[in-house]
């Protein structure tokens, strides 16, 4: 299995500077940030996009692969998208990883845009990745969407290196994350309890071993994001509360077949409070054993 940090982008540069490093000293395999104008969690925070951010982590680390935790058509043109993707796939030597999502409402709430239905945003989220596909696989790229067109898009320089992982939790969003994704991301259901939660996680997972082989394709990686469960939310009790929990969610992962955990760098206080010092007894002790 491989592990990877979240690092929220409300801190100024040289204080998050030190946590991408040591990201990848810890040994984790990937680092993450959220694509968002505003987040839910910390809504009167200091804010900033990822591409940038991604960007400046690129330069000072040379291993550790360097994505988003996803994407969004909330505020984004996959054109342009795909242009910061051709960016951060020359800046980080083919390390970038490119999670895509229907996200959360409030960065089109904040921009005024009109309020779409849970079935409207799936099939603009869709249309968004679908174009994705297109721009990565050709070039002059003409669709005329609902929600996104291009005329003749030029989509030199090649994007050949980077994946792109499509987040889905529901049915159809499984079977489609199976169709043209290079990985599948979840966060797992929305449900009251840690076992149902990880009983909604099985059925995700078999769901889209469903999909994979209806598809053709054979094992895509996996992603589990450990930590956006409401319950685990309201107790304050994330992935690296300790030594013994990460333990445990990480072995469970594995027993579902994920290739892939994610878990966020411990803050001080909610969300995701928690001490450094388990996050580091956790990349000394538990990651090379579990690997």
């Amino acid at each position: 299995m491989r592990f990877g940090l979240t690092i929220l982008t409300d801190l100024p540069w040289a204080e998050a500077r030190p946590r991408w490093q040591a990201a990848e000293e810890m040994g984790f395999d990937h680092a993450w940030t959220y694509d968002h104008l505003v987040w839910g969690g910390l809504p009167e925070s200091p804010w900033v996009t990822p591409t940038p951010v991604l960007g400046a982590a690129a330069q000072v680390t040379t291993r550790i692969g360097l994505g988003t935790l996803v994407a969004s058509p909330n505020f984004r043109h996959p054109y342009l998208l795909f242009r910061d993707a051709q960016a951060l796939e020359d800046l980080t030597d083919g390390r970038f990883l490119l999670g895509v999502g229907t996200g959360g409402n409030l960065d089109a709430t904040v921009l005024d845009l009109p309020e779409l239905s849970v079935g409207e945003r799936v099939e603009r989220f869709q249309e968004f990745t679908e174009t994705l596909v297109a721009l990565r696989d050709g070039d002059h790229v003409t669709r005329q969407g609902r929600w996104f067109s291009t005329a003749a898009a030029r989509t030199l320089p090649p994007l050949r290196r980077t994946p792109l992982l499509v987040a889905a939790n529901g049915p159809r969003s499984l079977r489609f994350a199976a169709r043209v994704g290079d990985g599948w991301v979840t966060t797992g259901p929305s449900v009251e309890t840690l076992e149902e939660w990880w009983a909604g996680v099985a059925a995700a997972a078999a769901t889209y071993d469903e999909a994979l082989a209806a598809a053709g394709r054979g094992p895509c990686p996996r992603y589990l994001l450990t930590d956006a469960a409401p319950h685990l939310e309201r107790s304050g009790r994330f992935a690296l509360s300790s030594r013994g929990f990460f333990e445990e969610v990480a072995g469970r992962a594995g027993e579902l077949g994920f290739t892939d955990l994610v878990t966020h760098w411990p803050r001080p206080d909610d969300p995701y409070a928690g001490e450094l010092a388990v996050l580091e007894e956790v990349a000394r002790d538990v990651l090379p054993a579990m690997r």
